[in-house]
């Protein structure tokens, strides 16, 4: 959004600064002209009045002396400029200034005429003579009759206007763009800086329902928005809230019942009934048990804390290997360090390492923190999960019997505890086969803030 504003500035700066240059150098041309034809009709005047007066064997040195090469002087017997006034831009620019010296121009015999070059007559001839054969470029030619029908000649020179394609138009382009274009970038920078404060709010609310509102500063457009966002988030939290105290509640109601029942059941006089029914009832305290356990997780507030992953992996690792089970850890001997809550990972982690040894045997875990990413690997040697179920095992008490042991308990939350845990911190937990037989479950969490995830 900043580099299209930027741009679309910066181009119709561009365009607008051109048209207005070019313009400028148009007008600037016309006024130049008119105010250097004043000067030269103000000379014509004046060469006009003193040849008019002097007698006729003076003329030809007062016309010599006022011939130079701004404006050259010509005394004849004829016109060296053709009939009447010719319909031309320039002449008529020129044919106004005239008319601020001399008047109504209707009252002298006058003739005008502009010419791209001369090349050829009365003036190729005077030139020729008086100048040493320099050739006339663009000119304006007027001829004035005098009182003894002879005639002045004059030929003013039209100097070439400054191009338009200059070094000093290029400069004064840049530094117009650059000025502007800093003062844009601020402007647009300051604009839009609530825009990415919304995203980044947005990407912390998908991972951390309970992440804190964001103040309400700024124009009042940014304010009503960023109070729309706080109300949705404050909505968002209540309605988890409320779900995660009804679970609970249920779940808390259900074990004074269960308990009952167990007592009752040990009335009953079939013993394989009893047993059978003890079973259930103990199937039913587990889970019962699990989503009090998954409730008071997701209520909990645990405060953030920088921990060693290295370290925190190889207590779980350890606790795992007391408990009889086979765990290797390969994670090197350098500090990861993360900030987390210690305890939810801490039991995503041994969730995760718990499910490997109990359907595949043993569990290899390894960590590796990269520059993109901090990712923490647990093999097993199981039969694996066929594809099109690797989301299912995720759901909430579902378990997968037929591609797993039938003996290994559990009331299936340790896998949806596990990735809503790191799905919080916003990484996640993926499920792939190995091609050597066995499944990796890969937790993938994001490199520190303000670090490049290194060890």
């Amino acid at each position: 959004m900043v580099a299209r504003t930027l741009l679309v500035l910066i181009i119709g700066l561009t365009v607008s600064h051109a048209l207005s240059v070019s313009l400028y150098f148009t007008d600037q041309s016309t006024a130049f002209m008119f105010a250097g034809g004043e000067h030269v009709a103000d000379r014509i005047l004046t060469i006009e009045r003193l040849t008019k007066t002097a007698p006729q064997v003076e003329r030809q040195r007062i016309v010599a002396l006022a011939d130079d090469p701004e404006l050259h002087v010509m005394w004849s017997r004829d016109s060296a400029t053709g009939d009447g006034i010719a319909a031309d831009p320039k002449a008529e620019i020129f044919r106004d200034a005239l008319a601020t010296q001399f008047g109504n121009l209707d009252d002298w015999d006058l003739r005008l005429r502009h010419a791209e070059a001369i090349t050829s007559g009365p003036w190729r001839e005077h030139a020729r003579q008086e100048h040493d054969g320099s050739e006339f470029g663009e000119t304006l030619m007027v001829s004035l009759q005098l009182p003894d029908l002879s005639w002045l000649n004059f030929a003013a020179p039209i100097k070439s206007p400054e191009p338009f394609w200059t070094l000093r138009f290029a400069i004064s382009m840049v530094v117009m763009l650059f000025a502007v274009g800093i003062l844009s970038a601020l402007v647009v920078l300051h604009l839009t800086k609530p825009l990415s404060v919304f995203a980044q709010a947005a990407r912390r609310l998908g991972v951390d329902v309970k992440a804190p509102a964001l103040p309400e500063r700024g124009p009042a457009e940014i304010r009503q928005a960023t109070q729309a966002f706080n109300e949705m988030q404050n909505r968002i939290q209540r309605f988890v809230e409320d779900r995660v105290q009804m679970v609970a509640a249920i779940s808390h109601d259900l074990g004074t019942p269960i308990t009952r029942l167990r007592l009752r059941t040990e009335f009953v006089a079939n013993r394989e009934q009893r047993e059978k029914m003890l079973a259930d009832l103990d199937d039913m305290e587990k889970m019962v048990f699990s989503v009090l356990s998954f409730a008071r997780d997701d209520a909990a507030s645990e405060p953030r804390a920088l921990v060693n992953l290295r370290t925190l992996l190889q207590r779980v690792c350890d606790d795992m290997t007391d408990m009889g089970h086979t765990v290797s850890l390969d994670a090197g001997d350098e500090a990861v360090g993360y900030e987390c809550r210690p305890a939810a990972i801490r039991r995503a982690l041994t969730n995760l390492i718990e499910n490997a040894v109990k359907y595949g045997g043993e569990a290899r875990v390894s960590l590796d923190a990269t520059s993109d990413a901090i990712l923490i690997r647990i093999d097993d040697d199981g039969p694996g999960i066929p594809e099109e179920l690797r989301e299912e095992v995720f759901k909430p008490f579902r378990r997968l019997e037929a591609s797993r042991s039938r003996e290994t308990g559990g009331a299936g939350l340790g896998l949806t505890v596990a990735r809503t845990i790191v799905r919080g911190l916003g990484g996640d937990v993926t499920l792939t086969n190995r091609s050597e037989g066995g499944l990796r479950v890969e937790v993938r969490l994001p490199p520190p803030a303000g670090t490049n995830g290194t060890r």
